[in-house]
């Protein structure tokens, strides 16, 4: 009898303690499925915000990964430092103090073919080892890679003018007429290499900037935005949709 009223005694400790573990379980599943309820609807708020040009994909992967896109975000200080003050001396050397390059490239070669000729035939009678010159060979594979990504992107541009001068797309058309204006009268102010410069220095200033003040960037794009749509909608309504368009034949798909 005492053994039974001791098993009476334990069974409902039992069950108190079987119902903590379950309440503990729910309560982890419900936190766990309410937090990952929380992440979708934080992907679902991430995507709703708007980005400049469109893009969805981080900075650094716009600018196509890997070690061009630490130099250009800064990554490392040193390196990015170093790339844009080289670009600055040669920009200087060229522009400011008017070297041409066929002069440089002339001169320096002259410089270190004398200097290693001297240098391998001293080392016989000195009884030293002679200069160790690596041997330089271009990779077919690596000369391919480049052909090949060039070759993509020239028929690319071929692909976007081709469908400019059909007139299938407005906005386009009048974007690049707004880009070779721009472009042509900043040529007209400097030469090449003062324009690539300057496109070096804003790859190295722009997108660290843009990265750093992202969200306020894509705040003020948004708004200007819409502006510009608004203003496109009023030309399009009084002058754009009265130009006569020839009829336009699609391709057929295979």
């Amino acid at each position: 009898m005492a053994e039974h009223e001791g098993e009476r005694e334990r069974e409902p400790v039992v069950e108190s303690v079987v119902d903590k573990i379950t309440e503990k379980t729910h309560d982890h599943h419900s936190s766990s499925s309410s937090s990952d309820s929380d992440d979708d609807k934080l992907d679902a708020v991430k995507s709703k915000i708007f980005r400049l040009f469109g893009r969805e994909k981080p900075v650094h992967k716009v600018l196509g990964g890997g070690k061009p896109a630490d130099v250009f975000l800064w990554r490392n200080k040193k390196i990015s430092a170093g790339v844009l003050g080289g670009a600055t001396a040669v920009w200087i050397f060229f522009e400011l103090l008017e070297y041409h390059l066929i002069t440089l490239v002339c001169h320096l070669s002259i410089f270190s073919l004398a200097v290693l000729f001297l240098w391998s035939n001293a080392s016989n009678f000195l009884n030293k080892s002679p200069p160790k010159i690596p041997e330089v060979l271009l990779p077919e594979k690596c000369v391919r890679e480049v052909a090949s990504g060039l070759r993509i992107e020239i028929n690319r541009g071929f692909a976007v003018l081709h469908d400019i001068a059909s007139g299938r797309d407005l906005k386009k058309f009048l974007a690049v007429i707004a880009g070779l204006l721009v472009l042509s009268l900043v040529g007209s102010c400097c030469n090449f290499l003062t324009l690539l410069y300057i496109s070096f220095v804003l790859l190295h200033t722009v997108p660290v900037l843009y990265e750093k003040y992202e969200d306020q960037v894509d705040g003020y794009s948004e708004k200007a935005w819409i502006q510009i749509k608004k203003q496109h909608a009023v030309l399009d309504e009084k002058y754009l949709s009265k130009i006569p368009r020839g009829p336009f034949k699609e391709k057929k798909k295979d």
